[in-house]
This record gives C-alpha cells, structure tokens and sequence, in this order.
C-alpha cells in the first residue's frame, strides 16, 4: 500500500530523528575502522529461501571471525513478510528494526524515500564501485544518492526437464507459440504439462509484456503505459498458453505448487530464476542434477524480454551501531562472500571480478543466467516500483483462469497506476 504524502512526512521526520539519536557514536568520516574498534550487536534480517538461508547464515556469522568483538544477530524473516515487518517496525521509533536488511532492489527506493536507509556514499559500506556491474549498481541510487550495496543480481529464465524433452521429441521452446507447439507433444508423449505458468506473482507477468514490446511505465515521459497495446497483448499471451492447454496454473500458492511439479516431474518446464536452482535440483526429477535445463524465457511477438531482479544490503538509518552494520554490509557484499555464495547456490554475483574466479566461471548456470542478466530490462527506479505489482496481481490471476479479459486487466492496471503516481503522470 502506498503512503500518503503526510504519512510519508511523518515517517521521514521519524527516520531522521532515529538516525540522529542512534548514530551519534558513529564515525561519517567514511575510515574503515579496525577489527578491534568495532563492537555491539548487528542484527541482520536475511530474506534468502529455505535453500539458501543456511549458507548465509554461515557465512553471516563468519563475520565474527574478522570482527571478533561484534555479535551477529541472524534472523530469517520470510520475503513475502519482511518489507511490511520493516516498515512497521521502522516506523515505530526503530524497536525491533534491524540494523542491515537484505532488500529486493525494488525496495529500496521505496524505503530511502521514506527516509528508513542510511545514505551509503562516503562510508566503508561502499568500496570499489567500479567492481559493481552497472545494473545492479543502478537499483541502489535514489535522488543522486546509495541507499544500499548490490548483494546478488538475477532474472528469470526457462526452466527444463531435458529427459522429458527429449522423449518427446522436442527441443528447448524459444517462443511461446513454440513452446504450446512443444507442450502438446509432450502431453501426447509423456501424459505431461508442458509448463506451470505462476499466476499468482506479478513478476511472472513482465517477461510478457517485454515480449510483445511493451513496459509498464515510460519514467522519462512519465507516462503509463501498461494498458496500451503491448500490455493487453502481454495478458491475452498469457492466458493463451493456460487456454490452450500448454500451461497448468493456480491461482494461490504458486510457487509450492509450481515447484512441486517441475521437481516431481509432473511438468515439463517452469520460468523461474537463479534462487531456484538448488530449491529444483532437489526434486526426484533431477537426482541427476545435469537432467535440469535453463534457456532464456520464450520470445513474444515483438521479442525476448526478461526483468532485472536481485537483493540489495540496506543499513537501517536508526541503527545504533552504524560503524558496525557498514562494515557488515561491506563484508557481506564482497567479492570474498559472493564467490562462496555462488559456489553453494549458483546464485549471481554483483561484481565483475568474482565472474573471473574459477569455479564461478565454469558454472554453466552462472554462465547462461549472466547472459541473460546482461540483456535483462531494468525495472523503474522509483519509490511507487514496487508497488507496481500490486496492480498486476489483483488481474493477472483472473485473466489466466479466464475470469477477466486481457483489455480489462490492463485497463485496470492502467487506472491503478495513475491513482498511486498522480503528478504530472499521465
């Protein structure tokens, strides 16, 4: 939900004063300070999945082995809570907040807005900006400032059972009429789906609208445009799919649903991104792990599409213990950190130099999901991205079960988007 201008004053005045009465033992000269200097407690909410959350809470914890006087305070707070979680706690004086949040990047222009992240610029959080790959720096800045540190970058791919392919004939689908093509000879073939389409997260829905040429806002003319042409073409691809027979969905409990199916191999193919590999590499369908096939997501009519996601490292502006939550920050957006991050869970890192060590390198996930990444459609920057699903989630269920059509869907989402900018939005 977004706030309205006088809630969004208030909770900045708040932000402002946490930061000024928390902070005031901190050091802004931007020095790194030694090991032995930093002390206290840094409370860190990861969001990582049940796949991930072990890694980091290792190497989480491994950061008192170079700051032997600070405690880490790991907490996992599961992603669909933890912006909300956040925000209430932020907004009441800062109890219960954490000092350093692993943020979707679409969050954190929403949050600096508000005034709940410390600006990053000229303290030890940030080190070697140039190592960071440009996109993934791109989705920390708001209003000329760092709100947060690039911890991993990602964006969806095709996800493909390569053994249940090849039984029926067929070769990974590079279009989605190809791909209903595919799906009909793996029905006839196998007595399978051929792909479980998620209906219930708006996310799933931009690889269509990329497709057919189209986005849900232009930022540079400030105008809408999810409900011209591309954006009804975008849901009518969509539901065709489910229509046609091609796709199975539901619209609650996507993502158990859809992985339970590609792991048990009840379906053929799924679209889903880096944070799923180890989650799917443990299903009865890929007890040989070489069985899982990634391609990029299928083209639409105007081409392929896929948006740029990943999760930022933010430091709350009302920590008490600033020095120490950008030293945390700072470790755990290393290029030390992302190398053993992405050798346990093939997860994408944010720097350049980690892609030229070893066993990043010869990860063939790594190695198509960087591809995509590097052609992936930055989302809009602005403190109302990601509120922009909310938008799309309410119709994207309804039109792939049939219940709304294409032109309403985005007529709706269209009219939504315009109530939540106002301005000068058109």
């Amino acid at each position: 939900m977004r706030r309205g201008i006088a809630a969004t004053a208030l909770v900045a005045a708040l932000a402002l004063a946490a930061t000024a009465c928390g902070g005031g033992d901190s050091d802004d000269s931007g020095k790194s300070k030694s090991p032995g200097e930093l002390s206290g407690t840094v409370t860190y909410w990861d969001t990582s999945n049940e796949a991930e959350k072990g890694t980091y809470e290792k190497l989480a914890k491994d950061f008192t082995k170079k700051y032997p006087n600070v405690k880490v305070n790991y907490v996992n707070v599961p992603f669909g809570e933890a912006l909300n979680k956040f925000k209430n706690a932020a907004g009441s004086g800062g109890s219960g907040a954490p000092d350093v949040l692993r943020s979707e990047v679409a969050w954190t222009q929403d949050l600096a807005h508000i005034g709940y992240l410390a600006p990053l610029d000229g303290t030890p959080a940030l080190d070697n900006t140039s190592d960071y790959l440009p996109k993934a720096l791109a989705s920390t800045k708001f209003e000329g400032k760092t709100y947060a540190v690039p911890q991993v970058i990602d964006t969806l791919g095709l996800f493909y059972n390569k053994k249940m392919l090849k039984d029926a004939g067929v070769e990974p689908p590079k279009s989605w009429d190809e791909l209903k093509t595919a799906a009909k000879k793996i029905k006839d073939k196998t007595g399978k789906t051929g792909l479980y389409l998620r209906g219930d997260d708006a996310y799933w829905f931009l690889p269509f609208i990329y497709g057919e040429g189209g986005d849900l806002l232009d930022t540079k003319a400030k105008k809408v445009t999810i409900d011209d042409e591309p954006g009804v073409k975008a849901f009518a691809a969509a539901r065709d799919l489910v229509k046609s027979g091609a796709a199975t969905t539901d619209a609650s409990d996507g993502w158990e649903n859809m992985q339970n199916a590609i792991k048990n191999g009840d379906v053929a193919m799924t679209i889903n991104g880096p944070w799923a590999i180890e989650d799917t590499l443990a299903g009865k369908a890929f007890k040989d792990k070489s069985n899982l096939g990634v391609v990029p997501v299928p083209a639409g009519s105007a081409g392929q599409g896929s948006p740029q996601g990943g999760q930022n490292l933010a430091v709350y502006a009302g920590s008490k213990n600033l020095d120490a939550s950008y030293a945390f920050a700072k470790y755990m957006s290393s290029a030390e950190v992302q190398t053993k991050t992405t050798e346990a869970l093939s997860l994408l890192p944010t720097r350049t130099s980690v892609y030229d060590e070893p066993a990043v390198a010869s990860n063939p996930k790594v190695k198509f999901f960087k591809a995509a990444v590097d052609k992936a459609v930055e989302r809009p920057w602005i403190p109302e991205g990601n509120s922009l699903f909310q938008g799309i989630l309410v119709e994207f269920p309804g039109v792939v079960t049939g219940k709304t059509s294409p032109k309403d869907a985005a007529d709706s989402v269209g009219d939504a988007y315009r109530k939540l900018l106002k301005g000068d939005w058109k």
